[in-house]
């Protein structure tokens, strides 16, 4: 399985036969950074201490449950016409939002149905030219805390529970689709975050 996280990369070194998206890296992510809260040393969390410098955390931060589900709307919602001219920022916020108002759990558009970004080849290239117009308008990150979904956490959940979180997991990378997948220490706050799964690899026989 490969996890995007927007901190960095993570991988799990696959075997078996891959099934997954053509989801891309270098094409489907944002140029831009979410900054995390916490910094760490040996494992061990320790707070970000506030710069003056030009620190991401100073700018863009607790994004990535936003950057996750964003790039996943794109993926599945939006298209980019690098032949035409870019809209100015207020034409291009609207088209933002008209792919970020949609439901990332919802089956992708064709082609012909997805709102198109034009001047720009892909997501990495206009999010590169545009951070500002993007960080604004893919949505806030104090929502993320008042999920519904997210009092699950404050229970334990049984082997059961895994089992079928897992097979959940297993169902939508096997078909090609992405995950979203949220990572947490509760009651420790040493972890509180999301990553972007988007690939499966099938044992060998």
């Amino acid at each position: 399985m490969i996890c995007l996280a927007w901190f960095g990369v993570f991988f799990a070194l696959p075997v078996g036969n891959a099934i997954t998206a053509d989801f891309r890296h270098s094409r489907d992510t944002f140029a831009f950074v979410n900054a995390t809260v916490f910094k760490y040393r040996a494992g061990h969390p320790y707070l970000r201490p506030r710069s003056t410098s030009k620190d991401p955390a100073n700018e863009y931060n607790r994004r990535c449950f936003v950057m996750t589900r964003a790039a996943m709307q794109f993926y599945k919602f939006a298209r980019f016409d690098p032949r035409s001219t870019p809209l100015d920022d207020r034409a291009l916020a609207a088209r933002i939002r008209a792919v970020t108002r949609r439901a990332p759990w919802h089956e992708s558009l064709p082609q012909n149905h997805r709102v198109v970004f034009p001047g720009y080849a892909n997501l990495r290239e206009m999010s590169k030219a545009r951070a500002h117009v993007l960080q604004k308008n893919i949505g806030l990150g104090w929502p993320t805390y008042l999920r519904l979904g997210n009092f699950r956490m404050f229970y334990k959940h049984d082997l059961k529970y895994q089992e079928k979180t897992y097979a959940n997991l297993d169902a939508a990378l096997a078909r090609g689709d992405l995950f979203v997948g949220y990572l947490s220490t509760y009651p420790s706050l040493a972890i509180n975050h999301s990553i972007l799964c988007l690939l499966y690899t099938s044992p060998e026989p």
